[in-house]
């Protein structure tokens, strides 16, 4: 069992409570709910109130922006 809390942090579960996934990618709760209520995000329910998200399916959602860079043309004068 590692005791010291850098070992401990360094890996992301596989599955995280909402609260959990809000803080690593900088969201609200409510955002990560309106998700999984209109079915972008999956998401398991144990118990009555307990809900988790899988890391994959976060990373799948929360997907990084492309910037495609088109070239300046410049008109001579």
């Amino acid at each position: 069992m590692a005791s010291d809390p850098a070992e401990w942090s360094q890996s992301v579960p596989e599955w995280l409570s909402l609260q959990q996934a809000a803080l690593v990618y900088g969201i609200s709760v409510d955002t990560l709910r309106r998700r999984i209520a209109t079915g972008v995000l999956p998401a398991s329910r144990i118990g009555a109130r307990i809900i988790r998200v899988r890391a994959v399916d976060l990373d799948r959602v929360c997907r990084p922006i492309v910037v495609v860079q088109r070239a300046i043309h410049r008109r001579r004068a």
